[in-house]
């Protein structure tokens, strides 16, 4: 009875963990738990690490992060994966990581076509391109494509699904389904509207991906956030064999092949040594889930269907030691071993981590405990720990330090080890050798073909702030020298940084929005700020009026417009209708022939209506009519009194009790929230499971009063700016 209660004590437990880990929760000092994947390349891809001024042939199994750079060629393709979205580039077209990490990815396009599929977006998550004209975001799983013409000067916005933001010249759209929408400039953008239309190539070639990746069978066994799952169907087959579920198989593997064995080493920050496979299926092998023997063949076992994975850089551990080192007799200081992590075995990185990534790194990966993970990483001699593989000659991996620290292919050079020497072997989480140039730069041959340094140098604007520029290699040698096997901490490379000349910024923040006095663009209506602005310069051109009074404001009235979204004068008339009409007061008779009407003002002889005084913030005061001979009506506590003018301070209290005053913001807060956001549960969506209704997380920080207004704006202004265009 005791041992049932145990039991299921210990799955409420589990269950409760894994509920954490839709986004796994990191230290702030944690690496990131994924990267991006070049999985695909059609003629000539060329890649640059991040800080570096070398072009070399790019890899398709090299892990990408922030700061690396990605150029394809005349006629040449490329597509990439950051965990379940796609990224698919186009002739000619340059790319840059500004910032990627476990929240944010943001993408500089500086020139030519890059097509995005997003299938989930989670609270809290954010997914920029920036372009030298303007900073697009996704605001809900979709389907984008974002065109730079070769000068810089345009782009072009198509949502074929989903919905997006456009912000730069001091302006803000909101494009949905189905638009197409060309934007020329910098400082300020002109706009041309229309729909998707018809499909290119370029088009149909992205179609024709995402085809086949939806038919790969392997996603039924594994999370779609396993990058590289896509590839396993051509390689191999999966099966179910005991204590494992299924596991899946490579195929056509050739005689004394092992996990870890064909392939090189390089430097990637923030992790370190990290494993490039030459395998075409194995990024998902070597960075996700553990390896196992079974009918004398190697399979895979990867983790958990349901949950989100976290990146490795390798899932091995090392062997190696004084005695290792001298019984091989091999050059170079010694040699460096390895063998790859056998199911329900733990990985303790050999980077700086918390517990708690630790933790993640593990439970997404394999199927074991959380008690058993904290109980490894606590323990630092991990000589006493068992591994399945250690023992096994056929799966240990032995080269020289040369080899291992300069890139170089492990397969040719893997010298045999004996059982006794494996035994003599210490056990070691990492290895402490500090890299060299060619660390960085990898094996890839030096690319004959390389974008234009004014294309990958072009300025283009950010909607938030990206992560800091990397620093090169030269810069940091002396300590990753000092430190083997350790990567810089953020402080050592802050340091770095104010020592050295700071380049000119390659981005600039979208400016705030400019005084405009010209109607924004069919169907989009002005922001709240460019609304302020142009009512300051009216209110400037009326000064021949008496002094200002203060005004309180009127009660929240359901019917008014959306915060930042002022419709025109004819637009409330229709709006009103014969109802409303019926229900306007009368201002008692004028003896005075009325003044001419001023189309920025109301029409003489009107008391304005609760509506008109509801939208306003800060409005222009509206204009008295003419001196009447009849005495004039009570004043309305909760209108301002005609002919008077607020002061700047008095509007400020006024917008106060409507809405909370925002303090000055540096980078363009976003148009509106999506109520249609897609927020998925942690777990992925069981094969024939009912599709969940989706939800939104409304972003912290946002007062309640600009929330209510944003929420207005998507059932209200959505419908108007769709009847305007």
């Amino acid at each position: 009875m005791r041992k049932s209660i145990s039991t299921f004590l210990f799955l409420i437990f589990s269950a409760g963990f894994f509920l954490t880990l839709s986004t796994p929760a990191m230290a702030d000092d944690d690496p990131p738990g994924r990267v991006a994947r070049l999985n695909y390349i059609q003629g000539s891809v060329s890649f640059q690490p991040g800080g570096e001024s070398d072009w070399v042939q790019a890899n398709p199994n090299r892990p990408l992060t922030t700061g690396d750079n990605l150029w394809t060629d005349r006629n040449s393709r490329g597509e990439l994966h950051i965990g379940s979205t796609v990224i698919r580039l186009w002739s000619e077209t340059g790319i840059t990581f500004l910032n990627l990490d476990d929240r944010t990815v943001q993408i500089q396009l500086a020139e030519g076509s890059l097509s995005v599929h997003v299938r989930r977006l989670d609270g809290g998550d954010a997914f920029e391109i920036d372009t030298p004209n303007l900073a697009f975001t996704v605001q809900r799983p979709g389907e984008y494509r974002v065109d730079v013409d070769p000068n810089g000067n345009t782009t072009v916005v198509t949502v074929r699904q989903g919905e997006g933001n456009v912000t730069g010249g001091g302006s803000e759209y909101d494009l949905d389904s189905g638009d197409r929408d060309v934007f020329s400039g910098t400082d300020s953008l002109t706009y041309d509207g229309g729909s998707a239309g018809r499909m290119d190539d370029f088009d149909q070639w992205v179609r024709s991906r995402d085809d086949r990746e939806e038919r790969a069978e392997s996603a039924r066994y594994v999370s779609r956030d396993v990058i590289g799952y896509e590839d396993l169907d051509d390689y191999g087959d999966w099966r179910n064999v005991p204590d494992y579920g299924y596991v899946w198989f490579p195929a056509r593997m050739a005689p004394g092949w092992a996990p870890y064995r064909f392939g090189h080493w390089v430097w990637i920050e923030p992790w370190g040594w990290t494993w490039v496979e030459d395998e075409p299926w194995g990024f998902a092998p070597f960075h996700y889930g553990r390896w196992a023997v079974y009918g004398g063949g190697w399979c895979w076992v990867p983790g958990p269907v349901v949950v989100r994975p976290v990146y490795s850089p390798a899932l091995v551990v090392f062997v190696g030691g004084p005695r290792f080192g001298i019984s091989l007799s091999i050059g170079g200081g010694g040699g460096v071993g390895w063998f790859p992590l056998g199911p329900r075995e733990v990985y303790v990185p050999p980077y700086r981590t918390s517990v708690r990534y630790v933790q993640n790194v593990n439970i997404t990966n394999t199927t074991v405990n959380v008690v058993n993970v904290t109980n490894i990483y606590n323990n630092r001699d991990a000589s006493r720990i068992t591994y399945m593989h250690r023992e096994n000659a056929g799966a240990v991996t032995v080269v020289s330090r040369d080899t291992f620290v300069n890139a170089r292919p492990v397969g040719g050079a893997a010298v045999r080890v004996d059982p006794r020497q494996l035994h003599d072997a210490e056990v070691q989480r990492g290895v402490s050798v500090a890299p060299v140039r060619q660390s960085v730069v990898g094996s890839g041959v030096i690319a004959t073909v390389r974008p234009p340094q004014a294309v990958m140098n072009r300025q283009v604007v950010v909607k938030q702030a990206p992560a800091p520029p990397p620093v090169s290699f030269q810069k940091r040698q002396q300590v990753l020298a000092a430190q083997p096997g350790s990567a810089p901490t953020q402080q050592q490379l802050d340091r770095i940084r104010a020592q050295q000349v700071q380049p000119e910024p390659a981005v600039k923040v979208a400016p705030p929005s400019q005084p405009n006095a010209n109607q924004p663009p069919a169907g989009r209506f002005p922001t709240q700020q460019q609304n302020d602005q142009r009512r300051g310069q009216q209110g400037q051109q009326g000064q021949q009026q008496p002094p200002a009074i203060s005004a309180q404001p009127t009660q929240p009235n359901v019917n008014q417009p959306p915060v930042g979204r002022i419709p025109t004068q004819p637009q409330n008339d229709q709006r009103r209708g014969p109802q409303a009409q019926q229900g306007q007061q009368q201002p008692p008779a004028s003896s005075t022939p009325p003044s001419q009407p001023n189309v920025n003002q109301p029409q003489s002889g009107r008391v304005p209506t609760q509506q008109q005084t509801d939208r306003s913030r800060g409005q222009q005061v509206q204009q008295q009519p003419p001196a009447s001979s009849t005495p004039p009506s009570q004043p309305n506590v909760n209108q301002p009194q005609s002919g008077r003018v607020p002061t700047q301070q008095q509007t400020d209290r006024s917008r106060g009790q409507q809405v909370q005053q925002q303090p000055p913001v540096i980078y363009a807060p976003p148009a509106r929230v999506n109520q249609d956001t897609y927020h998925p549960h942690q777990f992925e969506k069981p094969q024939n499971a009912a599709p969940q209704k989706p939800q939104t997380e409304q972003p912290k920080g946002r007062d309640e009063g600009q929330q209510r207004g944003q929420d207005s704006k998507k059932s209200g202004g959505n419908d108007q700016e769709r009847k305007q265009r």
